[in-house]
């Protein structure tokens, strides 16, 4: 097994990679204790070419590999991609591209909507994979036999199921579903969250509208605060304690002491200072400035029993087609198209639209039935 722990190493295993067509890719990290992923391991393989990278030895340089990650001429193939990408998007200013994700892949070769890594492997390859060393410490020195090839194992397989899957996907004429699924993940917001925007990732019931400014405000001093120490935002602050400074709006260090979310001696240090002056900034919002939280009374439910019939049809459409409902329609998406027939849903655009949202239009209208034969469910044209 090899393990590659210097650059010159790293720069001829890079350039390996980089005349293949596709290779695979996995990380192994920690962040329990960080709000940046550290990462710990990297393991690529591609034909007939596998190693294991050590991002924490000594006076490694990881830009020759970087640079094969951001070579657009080979496909990086992963499997539940967002957290691999978030590091190297950490890491490279921008994300690899082209990728491939075989748990997307997998939704549309009828494995379900999250399938995992071992049950497909099982079922692609027959390959029997042992997970025990998944949740050790990936930053002890040295690692083991054990850890190491359960770190190899994530790629090897995972090569051969991309060739596998890819095969059936253009035999189905299925790729440009998974292609159009993979641009989900080329948003850069799903991986770096702007200090001014963190107020977004809160639950905003019942906020009232005089308590938003400092909430986003806060939100967003915690962002701050959690990314420049490199620690979780619940060790800055956690998220009841932002509701909590909102509404009591503290004005100076006396007012800081008396919130219950707020340690004894905080208001007297640094960060407490800074955390006043954003509560005083978001009391200076002017009100146009605030978002509209669209807090007035909901709208009518869309009608219940549309919603159920649009359920059962989604349900015979994905076992017919062979692939995972959450690819088609989600349930916010079936809610809406019972409630609107043009309804602005990817189920009622492209290919979904072929496969589900053309169906969905006509059971609403009565020009299709469901009906049961055998436990089976068939579509009836009227």
């Amino acid at each position: 097994m090899k393990v590659i722990t210097d650059t010159q190493s790293l720069t001829e295993f890079s350039a390996a990679l980089r005349q293949k067509p596709a290779f695979a890719v996995d990380t192994e990290f920690m962040r329990e204790k960080t709000y940046w992923p550290v990462l710990c391991l990297i393991q690529a393989a591609a034909d007939d070419l596998e190693a294991i990278i050590d991002p924490l030895a000594d006076g490694l340089d990881l830009t020759p590999f970087l640079d094969a990650m951001a070579d657009t001429n080979v496909v990086k193939v992963f499997h539940a991609a967002r957290q691999d990408l978030e590091i190297f998007y950490r890491f490279m200013g921008a994300l690899p591209a082209p990728i491939f994700d075989t748990q997307i892949a997998a939704m549309a070769c009828g494995y379900g909507d999250q399938i995992g890594y071992e049950p497909l492997m099982r079922d692609l390859l027959g390959a029997q994979i042992d997970k025990g060393s998944r949740f050790t410490d990936w930053s002890r020195r040295p690692l083991t036999n054990a850890q190491l090839s359960y770190a190899m194992s994530d790629v090897t397989h995972l090569h051969k199921a991309y060739g596998l899957m890819t095969t059936r996907l253009k035999e189905q004429n299925r790729m440009s579903w998974v292609e159009e699924e993979l641009e989900t993940l080329t948003d850069p917001g799903l991986y770096f969250v702007e200090p001014a925007k963190a107020w977004k990732r809160l639950k905003l019931r019942n906020v009232r509208p005089k308590d938003l400014g400092p909430l986003m405000k806060i939100a967003q001093w915690r962002e701050s605060e959690a990314q420049a120490r490199d620690v979780p935002r619940a060790r800055v602050l956690k998220d009841d304690a932002i509701f909590e400074l909102a509404r009591l709006q503290p004005q100076t260090t006396k007012d800081l002491s008396r919130a219950r979310a707020i340690s004894s001696g905080f208001e007297r240090s640094r960060a407490g200072a800074s955390l006043l002056e954003a509560v005083k900034s978001g009391l200076d919002m002017p009100k146009e400035a605030l978002p509209n939280l669209n807090q007035s009374r909901p709208s009518a439910p869309p009608p219940a029993d549309v919603v159920d019939l649009l359920r059962v049809l989604l349900k015979r459409q994905c076992e017919h087609y062979g692939v995972a409902p959450k690819l088609i329609a989600s349930s916010a998406d079936i809610e809406a198209i019972a409630t609107h027939d043009e309804a602005d849903v990817r189920a009622l655009r492209g290919w979904r639209r072929e496969v589900y949202g053309e169906q969905a239009l006509k059971l609403k209208r009565g020009e299709l039935a469901l009906k049961l034969n055998n436990d089976a469910i068939e579509i009836i044209e009227s």
